[in-house]
């Protein structure tokens, strides 16, 4: 059977855009539920539970950490996102499935106290792409809202998407994509006391289509006063050496598996979003066919970066 179809391409590549997004949760992660949830035009995507544990607590002294941003607070910050994704089917032409570059302005409000989790409504502002067709999509697309449920640590525990009614699908796309990647690049603290220096993981399981865990370790470079500048590194794997394809569209040989990237964020204890910073991650899958010869290989990279408008 011809499992490399031009279906099956397109599923990969989907997958590649997806799974390149994981580095955060917490200990205390609530646990998600099973399925997203629909109210009106908005989706609600849970994200899964993380656990972090501390390898080095740092230098004395040490405190725990956790976001405190006052109720009704607003913040505004750029999310800049990208994906490159280049793929090759035996021996074809390589195919360029990247996203283009999006840049996001957004103003985020705490709706309330932690009860657990802080609410933060979430409203888009004029976004920007070097690819022109996508800006024009996404002109249609300003004043949509999205929101997060954080938890003290920072765990991201929901994510909400409410696109507006005439945003195209091209948009609505690239937005969600945006989205998926930055909460799965958050930084969450341990609930113990760390200090300058402390090292900790953070592991996660993704689920895309073919699951993945992620373990992302943190270091506390500097710290002045609330604002927290972390170093972190990047590494997802398979948990299965072969992938079931969504559709009942037959199975993949897991041959080569290789994502991991390195970053920098700057986080402000007193505002729910990073205000600085990026995090890229990057490598090369191939594929197989387990009943032919045929190979599908891989080049990805994603890139999220914060920064002041």
């Amino acid at each position: 059977m011809p499992v490399f179809s031009i279906r099956t391409a397109q599923v990969v590549a989907a997958l590649a855009a997806f799974t390149l997004t994981a580095a955060c949760g917490g200990t205390d992660s609530a646990a998600p539920t099973t399925a997203a949830e629909s109210t009106t035009n908005e989706t609600t995507v849970p994200v899964s539970a993380v656990a972090t544990t501390v390898v080095d607590p740092g230098a004395e002294p040490r405190q725990r950490v956790t976001l405190h941003p006052d109720a009704g607070s607003s913040q505004q910050v750029h999310l800049t996102t990208r994906s490159e994704i280049y793929q090759q089917i035996g021996g074809q032409p390589q195919q360029d499935l990247s996203t283009p570059e999006v840049a996001m302005p957004l103003t985020a409000a705490l709706a309330g106290p932690a009860q657990p989790a802080f609410s933060t409504d979430l409203t888009l502002g004029a976004m920007t792409s070097p690819d022109q067709r996508l800006e024009d999509a996404l002109a249609s697309s300003d004043g949509s809202k999205a929101g997060l449920s954080i938890l003290p640590t920072g765990a991201i525990t929901a994510l909400r998407i409410t696109p507006d009614p005439d945003s195209p699908d091209i948009a609505r796309s690239a937005i969600e994509q945006a989205f998926y990647q930055a909460v799965y690049r958050a930084v969450v603290f341990p609930d113990t006391e760390i200090g300058i220096g402390a090292v900790w993981t953070m592991r996660q399981q993704v689920m895309s289509g073919m699951s993945l865990t992620q373990t992302t370790t943190a270091t506390l470079r500097e710290r002045d006063g609330d604002r927290l500048t972390v170093d972190v590194s990047v590494n997802q794997s398979p948990d299965s050496p072969v992938w079931t394809l969504p559709g009942a569209a037959g199975t993949l040989n897991i041959d080569t598996f290789v994502m991991s990237g390195t970053g920098t964020l700057v986080v402000d204890l007193g505002a729910p979003l990073p205000v600085e910073g990026s995090v890229t991650v990057g490598g090369e899958q191939t594929y197989t066919d387990p009943d032919s010869t045929t190979r599908l290989r891989q080049t990805t990279t994603n890139s999220v970066r914060w920064s002041q408008p």
